[in-house]
């Protein structure tokens, strides 16, 4: 039976307001980069955010962007996709989110495929990025599809994999698996938000680029 109490209906009224707050957050990175708004970009992640090179707040986060955005990228649009958020409790959520890219350097047009592993907190009433994990699965010009393996074939770049299903067992243990043998029952179904970390059975975040470009960065954001 569902709970209608007041204090039931005030928290799921909150669930509800920061999952349309987070969604935004995710739609407005994506313009903020596009337009190149620096300044509105790095105001989506928490005050002291980790920045890739083990510095810490907004003004590295924006240095960091400023250097990224000169190598060679021309222009970009970036689209999101779909969004999976668990709210797990007033100040804390994780989230997936797709992005499909369009990409212009000076000799080719790149298209990009990739997920974010988010991690989000509420601060001063407001929901900021923590930290974005992304997993890269292709990156190539767009005459040239990325069939085979090394999908990430940014150009003048050796190609390498970009870590796309790393974060998710299920991907190794479905390729491992024996054909047609699902003699084991079906799981449960996950608790309503603690779906990612069901999905990915508890797996560390992996380690990578934050660009899909190099594969040493040892921070994400």
């Amino acid at each position: 039976m569902t709970d209608n109490s007041p204090a039931a209906l005030i928290a799921r009224l909150q669930r509800l307001e920061a999952l349309d707050e987070i969604r935004q957050l995710a739609a407005k990175y994506a313009v903020a980069l596009d337009m190149r708004d620096l300044d509105s970009l790095v105001n989506l992640f928490v005050d002291d955010v980790a920045v890739p090179g083990h510095d810490h707040g907004r003004p590295a986060l924006r240095r960091w962007y400023d250097r990224e955005l000169r190598h060679g990228l021309l222009g970009s649009a970036h689209g999101v996709h779909g969004h999976v958020i668990d709210v797990h409790d007033t100040h804390h959520a994780t989230g997936l989110v797709y992005s499909r890219n369009d990409l212009e350097t000076s000799s080719a047009w790149v298209i990009e495929l990739l997920a974010y592993l988010d991690t989000y907190e509420c601060r001063y009433g407001r929901w900021y990025f923590v930290r974005r994990k992304p997993l890269f699965w292709y990156e190539s010009d767009i005459t040239d599809p990325p069939l085979g393996p090394e999908k990430m074939r940014w150009p003048g770049t050796p190609a390498h994999d970009g870590g796309f299903h790393a974060a998710f067992p299920s991907w190794q243990e479905f390729h491992a698996a024996e054909p047609g043998r699902l003699d084991a029952p079906v799981a449960a179904p996950a608790p309503i938000d603690d779906w990612i970390r069901t999905l990915r059975h508890g797996a560390p975040v992996p380690r990578g680029s934050s660009t899909g470009r190099t594969e040493d960065d040892p921070r994400n954001l």
